[in-house]
């Protein structure tokens, strides 16, 4: 499995028992297709993308004149954790209910110990070190929060409505993400990621700076991953285009590498793009931390373009997460023996069918969809698509056991094992009821939590006791 955890394939989480250890990133060419653990859901009251956190308290739960720290905060705390992978942030989240919980029992008498406890319920086992290290962060948030704050980084949370729409799919999304420059370039209509090696032929190098600047004039964001070769010149070409572009970093924005694009990522971001990490500014750059950045640049984009990589190339692991996230992948093919060839000629030959060649710039555009004008295909869209329902239209359609979920929606975030426990139903009707509500764009899940979206993702009721204002058909909740 390829890693995706700071320290490794899962943080310091593994399978209990132990079966020897996971295995780090993959390498030869062409690599296997990354095998990830299940999906992690979770989430509490949506934010924007893009909010500041306030001034943090020292811990969880204050006493005093403190003011308890907020589900979000708890969150970004927990995400800039060393060691503390997707996976464990969710089995934590499982066993304790909600981020702000994992902090409160840290803050008790052998927290540590009940951290680990809790991950072994959930079947992992947590790291005696890693649990210290959340203990740690729990009684100095504050500071943490501080230094995310002076850092001028903005975190966007799994729970935040301005989460990208196309990491929410993915296995082992993000918990956290944390971003400069504009948060919506990470969640246009159009995306390709074009990446490559770093140590590129000039005709390699050209022909990346060319594709992006064809897909930047199409209307597409370039995602790349900000490394020295192909990286940095798609994201040139990108911005010679006066293209938006993003750039995915494998260490925190302060620790910004390699060093020398420091006023290439400043660029991106004062012509409207964005330079995002799953790490905070203070993480240093290290090798595990590079094949993990790699699944979010291929998950950011509808389709992955590789332009040359060698036979070890790291774009190879990030065409590997295209295919396993099913984005479609595009390979400029190059001449036998070159060995920045290499890897691109292996991947054509490993995945007849589905990786498919760049034969020209013309071509790739009408291999993407991208040959009717980016304004004409949203009015024919707009034209197409109905008005969506308004929340008292999809209320009063409700079903009972269907009402009986949302009624607790109402109130807030919550597990599929809380929810059934407030409806008074079986857990298999209520996955049921919630898979039709995600379908329908109704309900939303990220690390085991559920909210309401979509139509009604506006309600809210209020929490001292009495209900909000509800529209009309909703008198069955």
């Amino acid at each position: 499995m390829l890693g995706v955890g700071r320290g490794g394939p899962v943080g310091e989480l593994t399978p209990l028992p132990a079966d020897g250890g996971a295995a780090g990133p993959p390498t030869g060419t062409p690599p296997a297709a990354p095998r990830s653990e299940s999906s992690l859901r979770g989430g509490d009251r949506p934010c924007r993308a893009g909010a500041r956190l306030p001034a943090a308290t020292s811990s969880a739960s204050s006493s005093g004149g403190g003011r308890r720290m907020s589900e979000r905060e708890a969150w970004v705390v927990l995400a800039s954790i060393d060691g503390l992978g997707p996976v464990s942030f969710g089995a934590l989240l499982r066993a304790h209910g909600s981020a702000r919980r994992v902090l409160e029992v840290a803050a008790r008498r052998g927290g540590a110990g009940r951290l680990v406890a809790g991950a072994a319920a959930e079947d992992l086992r947590l790291a005696p070190e890693v649990a210290a290290a959340v203990v740690r962060a729990g009684h100095g948030s504050r500071a943490l929060l501080a230094r995310l704050a002076s850092a001028g980084v903005e975190p966007i949370t799994a729970e935040d409505d301005g989460y990208p729409p196309r990491l929410r799919g993915i296995e082992l999304p993000p918990p956290v993400l944390f971003v400069t420059g504009d948060a919506g370039a990470l969640a246009t209509v159009r995306a390709v990621a074009v990446v490559g090696t770093r140590r590129p032929t000039d005709d390699g190098r050209s022909t990346a700076s060319q594709i992006a600047a064809v897909l930047a004039a199409a209307g597409a964001t370039v995602v790349s991953g900000l490394a020295v070769g192909i990286d940095g010149a798609a994201h040139a070409g990108a911005l010679l285009a006066e293209g938006a572009t993003v750039a995915v970093l494998g260490s925190g924005h302060a620790r910004l590498y390699p060093p020398a694009h420091a006023h290439l990522a400043r660029e991106i971001v004062r012509t409207g793009g964005a330079v995002v990490a799953e790490v905070p500014p203070d993480a240093d750059p290290r090798p595990a931390s590079f094949p993990r950045r790699n699944r979010i640049i291929a998950a950011l984009a509808d389709a992955t373009v590789v332009v040359e990589a060698g036979e070890r190339s790291g774009a190879l692991i990030t065409a590997s997460w295209a295919l396993e996230q099913g984005r479609a992948l595009f390979v400029v093919p190059g001449p036998l023996g070159r060995p920045q060839s290499t890897g691109c000629n292996r991947l054509l030959r490993a995945h007849p069918g589905e990786v498919r060649i760049v034969a020209g710039m013309d071509e790739l555009l009408e291999d993407l969809g991208y040959g009717i004008p980016l304004a004409v295909r949203r009015r024919r869209l707009e034209r197409s698509e109905s008005p969506l329902p308004d929340a008292g239209a999809v209320l009063a359609r409700l079903g009972p056991a269907e009402a009986a979920v949302v009624r607790r929606l109402l109130e807030g975030p919550a597990t599929a094992d809380s929810l059934a426990g407030a409806a008074d139903l079986q857990a298999a009707t209520v996955l049921a009821v919630l898979t039709r509500l995600e379908e329908e764009g109704l309900v939303v899940g990220a690390f085991g939590r559920y909210r309401l979206a979509g139509a009604l993702g506006g309600l809210r009721s209020v929490r001292a006791g009495h209900r909000g204002r509800l529209p009309a058909g909703a008198s069955h909740l």
